[in-house]
Order: C-alpha cells, then structure tokens, then sequence
C-alpha cells in the first residue's frame, strides 16, 4: 500500500519508547463528485454487469424493514423515473435530512433503520446507516464507513486572519458509501 515499514531490534528491554510524528498533507479542495460514470450507470436505477454484481454482492444484501420501506415509498420520485445517478444520490442524502435530525448519541451501536425512522432523530452513524439500508434496497451497492473528522485550529501568527475552531478538534464519524460503475 505504499508504506514504508521499519523494524527495530532493541538490544536491552527498554522502559519507554517516545514516538513523534510530523505529518503535512496536501489539503487542495476537489470536487468529490467530478468523476466519469459508466455509460449504463448515467441513470437511476441501472443493473450491475454480472460479473461486477457478484463482486459487490456483499453490498447489495438487502437490510432495513418494513417502515423503511414504506418511507422509501413516500420520499421522491420512484426508482424507475430516471434521474442522473448523482441527482438520485443528492436527493436521497437530502431525504434523510429532512426526515432524521441529528444527535450525538454516546451509545454504543447502530440504531437500525426502522428505529431511526420510527424516532426521527439519529447520530450520522444511525443516517449512514439508513442511506446504506435505502441504497441497498433500491438495488445500489452500499456501504457503511467510519473515520474521523479532524478539524484543526489554524497554524497562523498574532493579527492574522483565520478561520476555523479556537483549538483542535477531533470526532468519530459514520457515512454511507454507494458503489457507482465508473467512478467506484
């Protein structure tokens, strides 16, 4: 993957090993929808090839109950409308926007779609879920990602003009992830 991996042979035991790390990273904005879509995904819904829908069969399994279902059934155009796929992706985060409000929840776990729909109020692990459970059962292959958000405190002298959080902040986050043919 492009690492580069060391290892260290201590000749003695020792007591402590201090580690510091220096990163920079290239923090360009891009536009994370500019990506080619295969001809046959151009629009909602379209079929996987064969041999792509056998790999991504993991991520076609269908979760999510019956009020998921019936809220898909109320939410929008209906699948066979024909809208450019990132048009479908767009509406179906801003339908779980308008429908879920979000908490910071400290339990453990995912709430499952039902539950998030049946309380409307969900962290973005709940939501991500749901997108992952809609997605799925409108036969686009879905997953679930977690990561971390890190916003930092800008590195700028006395005077400057900055934006940003006073200090450095950090939080777990949950998000759903669609597999579009073209643009992966």
């Amino acid at each position: 993957l492009g690492n580069h991996p060391a290892r260290l042979v201590f000749p003695e035991l020792p007591t402590e090993l201090p580690i510091a790390v220096d990163l920079i990273a290239d923090l360009t904005a891009i536009n994370p929808i500019d990506f080619f879509v295969e001809e046959y995904a151009e629009r909602f819904p379209f079929p996987y090839e064969p041999a792509l829908a056998a790999d991504l069969e993991p991520y076609l399994r269908p979760v999510g109950g019956p009020v998921m279902q019936q809220w898909l059934a109320s939410v929008g155009p209906p699948p066979e409308s024909g809208l450019p796929v990132i048009e479908f992706l767009a509406n179906l985060n801003q339908w779980v926007n308008r429908t879920i409000a979000y908490t910071v929840r400290l339990e453990q776990g995912v709430q499952t779609p039902d539950e998030t729909l049946e309380k409307g109020i969900g962290s973005c692990r709940d939501s991500a879920w749901l997108v992952v459970a809609a997605l799925r059962h409108l036969g686009m292959a879905a997953r679930f990602v977690s990561g971390y958000r890190v916003q930092l405190r800008p590195d700028v002298g006395p005077g400057a003009l900055r934006d940003g959080p006073d200090q450095d902040v950090h939080a777990l986050r949950g998000w759903a992830e669609a597999y579009v043919p073209g643009g992966g």
